[in-house]
């Protein structure tokens, strides 16, 4: 009885503790869990830097928007924007000004929303690693867990210098799943609420600008037709000229 506690005593002794240490000492299948962990972690922190820069790009895309009126001279999203809605007005329709507006309007609407779209990507990325990160590390730690029963049935030995590395091992590997998925969530919500606000400025910049360029238009046809004389009062039979 004693030799076992002094072999267990020595096994312990020869173990590092540190955080490294653990990681390099532990079972395959957790080595390989803490790999997945960490790539899924630096993949979503390169997601959320892209995205604050284009988040950044696209508020000061919906800023130039709201202040525009022509696509002469602008490039970016409002330039896409605004040329999309001067491509529909353009079209030689017999429609009312109201049809026109609202032709006008869903053209920008559309261009606006693919610009949106372009933004979003990665964003699912990100909901999946924040709702399934915890879960991966919680399986590394139940097979740690698992080895370390397994090492005290087969030494015969309960003391806590048997079973320590393992537990260990299996805790940091959930605090790995939850360091990676924390961030995750906290970047995707923030990332959401910020593509929302900037969806409804941009369809109240649009509805603006599809108003005014649509009335500028019915005003630029009705000056056109006067000057050709559409409206000039025929002669009628009997009438001196």
């Amino acid at each position: 009885m004693e030799v076992a506690e002094e072999i267990a005593i020595t096994a312990a002794t020869g173990h590092d503790y540190s955080v490294w240490g653990l990681l390099m000492q532990a079972d395959p299948v957790v080595k390989g869990v803490i790999v997945l962990l960490v790539i899924a972690s630096v993949a979503c922190w390169a997601i959320t830097f892209e995205k604050i820069v284009r988040i950044s790009w696209l508020k000061s895309g919906v800023r130039r928007l709201a202040k525009a009126r022509s696509s002469s001279g602008r490039r970016g999203l409002s330039g896409a924007v605004l040329a999309a809605g001067e491509a529909e007005l353009a079209a030689d329709l017999d429609d009312s000004s109201t049809e026109r507006r609202f032709r006008v309007e869903n053209a920008m609407r559309h261009e606006f929303k693919s610009q949106i779209q372009n933004v979003e990507g990665g964003l699912p990325f990100l909901a999946t690693t924040g709702s399934a990160a915890p879960f991966i590390g919680l399986f590394g730690t139940v097979w740690g867990i698992v080895n370390s029963f397994t090492a005290i049935a087969q030494q015969k030995d309960t003391s806590l210098a048997v079973v320590a590395p393992g537990i260990a091992e299996a805790l940091i590997v959930t605090a790995i799943g939850l360091a990676a998925a924390i961030p995750a969530v906290v970047a995707y919500n923030q990332i959401s609420v910020a593509l929302g606000r900037a969806y409804a400025r941009g369809n109240d910049a649009i509805i603006e600008i599809a108003r005014d360029i649509s009335s500028d238009d019915a005003k630029g046809l009705s000056q056109t037709t006067r000057l050709r004389g559409d409206n000039v009062e025929p002669l009628r039979a009997g009438k001196p000229s």
